[in-house]
C-alpha cells in the first residue's frame, strides 16, 4: 500500500478543536441572524365579535300587551284576474297564504306580519269558490300558474318574504299600512275591521284593498303578446286571529301562570 506524507499545513488534533469550535460559533450565529430575519407567523384571526340584537320598537317592548298571530285561524288571499283578447280561454286565480306570522298590540293600534311566497297556496277549490270563480283550472294549469308567479313574476327565490307593517290613524277603521313586496315598499290606506275578544287576550282583524303588481315593480304575466294575460291589479283580502303568548313579554302574565 502506498503511504502519502502528510502535508505539513494539515492541523494538529489541537489545531481541530479549536477550527471545529470556531465553525459551530458561526453556524449558530448564522442561525440566529436567520431567525431574527424570518417574519413571525401571522397571529391568529379573532373572531368577530357577535352583533348586538335589534333593539324591539317601542311598540313592542315590555309593559306592551302583545298578541301573536294564530296561522291556523289566520288567512290572507291575493285574486288575480285574466285579461287579453283571448282571456276567455284563461282562468282567474286565487292565491293564498295560512303561514302568517306576527304580532298585534291592540293598545298603540300596531301589527308586523309577514308570509312567504313559496309557501302560498295556489287555486284551493273551497277559495276559488268563496271568490266567485267560475271555471276549474286542471292541475297541470295550476302547476303551471305555480311555477310562473314564483319564478317569471315574483322572483321569490330572490324575495321571498311579503312583509305588512301597519299603524292606526286618526280613524279607528283606517290603519296606514307598509307592503314590502318584491323588494319595493309602497304605502296605503288600509281599512280594517278590529274585533276583540270578551277577555281582552285576543282579537280578529279582517279588511281587504286593491292593489296594483307594477306599483312593486311587478311586470304581470303575459303571453301571445298580451292577448292572454295577467291583469295588473289584484285584490287583497284578509281575516288575522291574534292571542295572547302568556309567556312572551309584555303579555301581563305572572310567573308560573
Amino acid at each position: 500500500m502506498l503511504l502519502l506524507p502528510l502535508p505539513s499545513s494539515l492541523p494538529m488534533p489541537s489545531q481541530n478543536h479549536r477550527l471545529s469550535s470556531a465553525i459551530r460559533s458561526t453556524f449558530l450565529l448564522a442561525c440566529a441572524v436567520l431567525a431574527a430575519c424570518t417574519p413571525l407567523p401571522p397571529a391568529p384571526a379573532q373572531a368577530p365579535a357577535p352583533a348586538a340584537p335589534a333593539a324591539l320598537p317601542a311598540w313592542q317592548r315590555q309593559g306592551v300587551q302583545l298578541l301573536h298571530i294564530a296561522p291556523e285561524e289566520s288567512l290572507l288571499t291575493i285574486t288575480v284576474r285574466r285579461g287579453g283578447a283571448l282571456a276567455r280561454l284563461g282562468h282567474d286565480h286565487v292565491i293564498a297564504s295560512r303561514t302568517l306570522q306576527g304580532v298585534v298590540t291592540p293598545a298603540p293600534g300596531r301589527a308586523q306580519f309577514q308570509f312567504r311566497l313559496d309557501q302560498m297556496s295556489v287555486d284551493e277549490e273551497g277559495l276559488r269558490q268563496a271568490a266567485g270563480l267560475t271555471t276549474t283550472p286542471s292541475a297541470d294549469a295550476i302547476a303551471g300558474t305555480r311555477h310562473n308567479m314564483l319564478v317569471r313574476v315574483l322572483d321569490a327565490e330572490r324575495y321571498p318574504w311579503v312583509s305588512i307593517e301597519a299603524r292606526r290613524t286618526g280613524d279607528n277603521e283606517v290603519f296606514e299600512a307598509d307592503i314590502t313586496l318584491h323588494g319595493v315598499t309602497r304605502t296605503v290606506q288600509l281599512p280594517v275591521r278590529v274585533e276583540q275578544a270578551a277577555d281582552g287576550r285576543g282579537l280578529q282583524a279582517s279588511g281587504s284593498l286593491l292593489l296594483k303588481q307594477s306599483d312593486f315593480g311587478i311586470v304581470p304575466f303575459a303571453i301571445l303578446g298580451g292577448a292572454m294575460a295577467v291583469q295588473d291589479q289584484m285584490e287583497l283580502a284578509f281575516r288575522i286571529t291574534a292571542r295572547q303568548d302568556l309567556s312572551a313579554p309584555g303579555s301581563g302574565a305572572s310567573p308560573g301562570r
